[in-house]
């Protein structure tokens, strides 16, 4: 008998997955809009896990700061950069500009309070790498859809970028849980995510080379093969160091999920923690070594 999580898992995904790659292939604001719905979903779950409700003034000042560097991003990429001639790299400035600037005014705020340093350093150390984690690599989503198409000639589009992504990351996933329970015997990091193993791993590249395979032949003719494999393997890479930081970060707080907001697959920063870490790789790369 299929069970309720399972039907609720597979009644999520076959309206998400659509709506999702519809979005990715819209570009503009439609993927501006979606990223920053899920951006701002994933900040009130990690605010909330950590106890900070909206009568804490740093509560607005992290959802302000968040929404600053999407917006700001957008401006950079969309009006900014082709005037200055930095289309590429001057994007990225923005995210990492408004974290800075959260820093500055946070730790005035709190040495404002009577705490302690040794407990405001404790507290607000968790708050720093939570805006973060997603106030700078939230971004990387958006411009990997709307930046590389510029930066490969005759190349795939944002949409088709994306596309890679997620069809890498998903298939990986379930090609390591797949792998793990079927094979799996040496433990990855026990201490974080106990169920991880080696072998799943090891799955989960596999996976993602698969993926790799198949836009070689479809999406990505235009780009040299070996560069799309390597992009596979280091999303691929990336994408599990990325589920480990977020398992870490639940292991700590004893929780299992950032949220239950998902039917069937917990909160935004569960579903979307691999994607966070694959993103900013694959933009990288692309730039890097890509770039006509």
């Amino acid at each position: 008998m299929i069970s309720k999580n399972l039907i609720a898992r597979l009644a999520v995904a076959a309206v998400a997955i659509p709506a999702i790659l519809w979005t990715c292939y819209q570009g503009g604001e439609w993927l501006l809009g979606m990223v920053i719905l899920f951006a701002v979903i994933g900040l009130l779950e990690f605010l909330h896990r950590e106890g900070y409700s909206p009568r804490n003034v740093l509560f607005w000042l992290s959802l302000a700061t968040v929404l600053s560097a999407l917006v700001g991003i957008r401006a950079a990429a969309g009006l900014v950069s082709p005037v200055i001639g930095t289309e590429t790299w001057f994007p990225v400035v923005i995210p990492i500009m408004s974290v800075f600037v959260f820093y500055f005014l946070s730790a005035m705020m709190s040495a404002i309070g009577t705490a302690s340093p040794e407990m405001l350093f404790q507290r607000h150390s968790r708050l720093f790498w939570g805006v973060t984690y997603i106030g700078v690599l939230y971004p990387f989503v958006y411009l990997v859809g709307d930046s590389l198409p510029s930066a490969v000639s005759n190349g795939p589009s944002g949409g088709d970028h994306l596309l890679f992504l997620f069809g890498l990351l998903w298939v990986g996933d379930t090609a390591a849980m797949g792998i793990g329970k079927w094979l799996g015997s040496h433990k990855l990091a026990p201490a974080v995510s106990p169920n991880k193993t080696v072998e799943g791993f090891i799955g989960g590249i596999v996976g993602a080379l698969a993926i790799g395979v198949l836009m070689i032949f479809w999406k990505f003719s235009a780009v040299p093969w070996y560069h799309v494999l390597v992009i596979a393997v280091g999303c691929s890479v990336f994408g599990q160091l990325g589920d480990l930081v977020e398992s870490m970060w639940k292991r700590s707080l004893g929780i299992k999920d950032s949220s239950a907001i998902i039917p069937g697959h917990g909160g935004v920063l569960d579903r979307f923690d691999s994607l966070l870490f694959a993103a900013p790789f694959m933009y990288v790369y692309v730039t890097l070594f890509m770039c006509p």
